[in-house]
């Protein structure tokens, strides 16, 4: 494609986040930064004070774990990505709640044969998960007590944390598809990534985002923000086959407001699809069915109201009997928009400050970069440089020639800019991340999540999930 065929591009603006449900000048593009000036969105809201913490430990290790709980509420100054990260306070100061240890029964360890078991065993991964889902089954019972319980996963225990090659096995989403399954938030601490990573601010910025949120507190929403608009992520997950049972496919629809939260989602089985290069898409019927659960959803939470929009993000394309069922199932929305978000593309830009300058800049595409390359089609450069983060542009990573992804547009009208902005402002609602954004919206992000755990559920409930479960 030559540069006359190409579209003008347009600088979108870094979208803005609120820190106050009704105070409007509480907003910051940093989210770290928000939070230590304003204090998190659900302030005196929500949580629960304290935040009552149950652990899960191997064998007389459980003081590794309560070490590493205090640290939450120590204050340390970061020593990587220094031009981003903010100094960590500790946890009451930048959450204004406290935590402490759950109750009598709440803190369990795991059988110390597991030790022989894990090193001796031609299936570690099968020991591991066996000895986590009974003392799992005892936490159980004893719900009422905890908030959030953290399970502490050692380094040595590294070759039980997924199947062979042949088996489609993951301790992680394991673990997840259980706790999910009983309403259990749960935060998996590695050995690596967790307790002995050498930047202590970092870590404890990632764990206690988390914490609070997987209790049930909102760190920030989107500001600024169109009113009366639905973001929908969907996703499929194909089931494992089973002998002698025909295959199905789990689909998960996650419901967003305009401010990027509320976060919801249905699950369900179907076998009303068709499967082109293991890319499951549905029937007319079944996507009807889907996004009537997904509009559902949304009116439960807004006293019967339909949105005035409907923004749906997928990753593979809308083949028509898709969009027709999405029409049906929309037909009292003013405006449809069925975007698919294509992460790996071919493209890549280099940013001139001058035009017709031959040297390039010294820093990368602005984050926020929009090309268009067609009516349907367009470039979204949701990774790149970002200004007034620090004295210089930002570039989340440091190196490397960030990749725009392309948005093709199956349904909608009008310019790109909305839609896209859109895109931009949701790369910045993972409360499961303290970076600055994500390469995906948050609909997606979450699809990734949701299609690797729901498939391990063996029973999916009929009531709208909480997304902290999954975290």
């Amino acid at each position: 494609m030559s540069q006359s065929q190409l579209f003008n591009h347009v600088f979108l603006s870094e979208p803005k986040l609120s820190f106050h449900p009704s105070r409007r000048s509480d907003v910051h593009i940093h989210p770290l930064k928000g939070l230590l000036q304003f204090g998190p969105y659900s302030k005196g809201l929500l949580v629960p004070d304290p935040i009552r913490i149950a652990t899960l430990a191997p064998a007389g290790e459980s003081q590794y774990l309560y070490s590493f709980l205090k640290e939450l509420n120590s204050a340390y100054e970061p020593t990587e990505r220094k031009e981003y990260l903010p100094a960590w306070p500790g946890f009451q100061r930048v959450f204004n709640v406290r935590m402490t240890a759950a109750g009598q029964g709440c803190h369990l360890e795991l059988e110390s044969q597991l030790e022989q078991e894990v090193d001796v065993s031609g299936a570690p991964h099968i020991a591991l998960a066996m000895a986590i889902t009974r003392a799992l089954q005892q936490l159980d019972s004893k719900r009422n007590l905890f908030d959030v319980l953290f399970i502490y996963l050692p380094d040595r225990w590294q070759r039980g944390f997924t199947g062979g090659t042949d088996e489609d096995f993951d301790l992680h989403d394991h673990i997840k598809a259980l706790t999910a399954g009983a309403s259990m938030p749960v935060q998996i601490v590695r050995q690596g990534s967790g307790l002995s990573y050498s930047d202590r601010a970092s870590v404890m910025w990632r764990i206690g985002l988390a914490l609070y949120a997987k209790a049930g507190g909102v760190p920030w929403k989107l500001a600024h923000t169109e009113p009366e608009t639905a973001y929908i992520g969907l996703s499929y997950s194909l089931r494992p086959m089973v002998s002698g049972k025909p295959r199905f496919v789990t689909c998960c629809s996650q419901v967003f407001d305009a401010d990027g939260a509320g976060v919801e989602f249905i699950a369900y089985d179907t076998n009303e699809f068709e499967v082109q290069r293991e890319n499951p898409f549905l029937s007319r019927t079944e996507m009807f069915r889907v996004m009537t659960r997904a509009m559902d959803l949304y009116r439960r939470r807004h006293a019967g109201r339909v949105p005035r929009r409907v923004m749906v993000h997928k990753t593979t394309e809308f083949k028509p009997d898709e969009v027709d069922g999405c029409m049906e199932a929309f037909h009292l929305c003013e405006s449809v928009d069925l975007v698919q978000v294509v992460e790996d593309v071919g493209w890549r830009g280099a940013f001139h400050e001058k035009s017709g300058n031959a040297q390039a800049a010294a820093y990368p595409v602005p984050r926020g970069t929009l090309l268009g390359l067609g009516h349907y089609d367009a470039l979204l450069w949701t990774h790149g440089a970002v200004s007034n983060i620090g004295n210089r542009p930002y570039f989340q990573g440091g190196r490397g020639t960030p990749r725009p992804i392309r948005l093709v547009r199956h349904a909608g009208h009008g310019n790109w800019d909305e839609t896209a902005w859109a895109i931009l402002a949701l790369s910045k609602m993972d409360w499961n991340n303290d970076a600055l954004y994500n390469p995906l919206p948050v609909t997606l992000e979450y699809a990734k999540v949701l299609s690797r755990v729901v498939k391990r559920m063996e029973r999916l409930g009929t009531t709208p999930y909480q997304f902290r479960f999954f975290m």
